[in-house]
């Protein structure tokens, strides 16, 4: 392959990246959205989810579901939308807290800042391809 092939193969490769990673976060939205009415829907019919999530793995999933950064009100809120049992913690915000900064540390979410001192975390994603750079090498 000669130069210019190779640089139209990785253009091609990046529009399909930039292609599926739209694509993603379309099914991470609708994700979301089913996710939230299947739980109310659930709360409408009388009946009572029996999730086998532990409280980091549910928030695990909130957040890789997450279309927006959320703060850990919204992550408690979400949790209860869904069904997840937070009664057996005396204190579920400070626990929700604990697994989001936890989490962060390990790198699984990162930190968004939203003013004032408020909290907001999302999923940490590959990066988009406008950050990538190239740098030409010297002939050889």
């Amino acid at each position: 392959m000669k130069s210019d092939e190779y640089r139209r193969a990785l253009e091609a490769a990046c529009r399909e990246w930039e292609t599926l990673a739209r694509q993603r976060a379309e099914l991470e939205e609708r994700l979301t959205q089913l996710t939230e009415t299947i739980g109310m829907l659930t709360k409408l019919c009388g009946l009572t989810p029996k999730l086998s999530w532990g409280l980091t793995a549910a928030c695990r999933a909130i957040l890789r579901n997450a279309a927006n950064p959320m703060t850990p009100v919204e992550v408690r809120n979400r949790l209860a939308a869904i069904g997840f049992d937070l009664s057996e913690y005396s204190n579920e915000l400070a626990s929700i807290h604990t697994i989001l900064k936890r989490l962060n540390k390990a790198g699984e979410l990162r930190f968004v800042p939203r003013g004032r001192g408020r909290r907001a975390y999302e999923w940490s994603r590959p990066p988009r391809t406008e950050a990538w750079q190239w740098h030409q090498h010297p002939a050889r």
